[in-house]
């Protein structure tokens, strides 16, 4: 390496070091440079320093304060953006980009600030997401191939190669592009880094529109309509057979599930959950319920007796 280039080098190491998001840059220009799928993951890395999932707290203060700092022509320390400047830069940075009004970034929401490979921020569906967690059901009886359980990088990859052939891009994207968005898709998403995708980690990278069941008049309200009742049968019952069945029943106790393990549960959870539910309501029917059985679930989670329900 000659010393002009050995030169160049130490240049970047030293804007690296001083301030992380500076090299992702036009130098000219100073916007953001569309990143790789790679790089996207170097980003995350850098400032979810604890590996939880989120930017958060003192992270985000960081992200912040280098965010702006690297946009300047000049090379400003992040320490020159002041705490006044910080609260109001984040205050309309997060009703800009906190999708779930939680106070912290996640790995979708920073996808949506970054500019990424086209064919990489595809894989998160931002246009299209899940309609209902039946959809969900089916998706991941589909992909998990070998009925493990949990979706492998090979199945990950097929899933995401059959997105990219979805959008027509199939054949934009090498073998190895293929295996690097696999790889950082399970990077991103694995929480517990056991180098495969259990059902809490999957819903992550593919959310449905909403979880009917978080709903308010479900928590704790003081009545529930027949309307309200029909409401939610009908969005479980997608073939209009008079029963939740199959990936239906599925898709139902995966939403009842997440409101008491909201951020970690398996397939195994779901199966011991499935029996727990149908034992308690008398019996399983083989494997389906009813309205009326439907009912006394939801009764059940809003914590009020059959006698209030008009």
């Amino acid at each position: 390496m000659d010393s002009a280039a050995a030169a160049a080098a130490k240049r970047v190491q030293i804007e690296k070091a001083h301030n992380f998001m500076r090299q992702y840059r036009d130098p000219e220009s100073r916007e953001l440079k569309k990143l790789s799928a790679n790089q996207f993951m170097d980003v995350w890395a850098h400032y979810d320093k604890d590996g939880n999932g989120y930017i958060e707290g003192t992270e985000l203060d960081g992200f912040l304060r280098e965010f702006v700092a690297s946009a300047n022509v000049t090379d400003i320390s992040p320490e020159a953006v002041t705490d006044t400047m910080l609260e109001e830069l984040k205050s309309c940075f997060m009703e800009a980009y906190d999708d779930n009004q939680d106070g912290k970034i996640d790995i979708r929401e920073l996808a949506q600030l970054l500019p990424m490979e086209e064919n990489f921020l595809l894989l998160f569906r931002f246009d299209n997401p899940l309609e209902s967690s039946v959809e969900f059901m089916k998706i991941w009886r589909e992909y998990d191939t070998d009925n493990s359980g949990y979706i492998e990088a090979d199945e990950l990859k097929n899933f995401l190669r059959d997105l990219l052939k979805e959008a027509k891009k199939i054949n934009d994207v090498s073998e190895d592009k293929l295996i690097e968005y696999t790889d950082t898709m399970l990077q991103v998403f694995d929480a517990n880094k056991d180098g495969r995708l259990q059902l809490s980690e999957m819903a992550k990278l593919l959310p449905v529109k909403e979880n009917f069941l978080c709903r308010q008049v479900f928590k704790g309200a003081t009545k529930l309509t027949k309307d309200d009742i029909e409401k939610v049968f009908s969005l479980y019952d997608r073939d209009n057979s008079g029963t939740i069945e199959n990936e239906e029943l599925k898709g139902f106790l995966k939403d009842l599930l997440e409101l008491v393990k909201k951020d970690d549960y398996d397939a195994q959870d779901l199966a011991a959950f499935e029996e727990t539910i149908m034992r308690g309501v008398g019996h399983d029917k083989h494997g389906k319920i009813s309205r009326k059985e439907l009912t006394m679930i939801l009764l059940t989670l809003a914590k009020i007796s059959p006698d209030d329900e008009e």
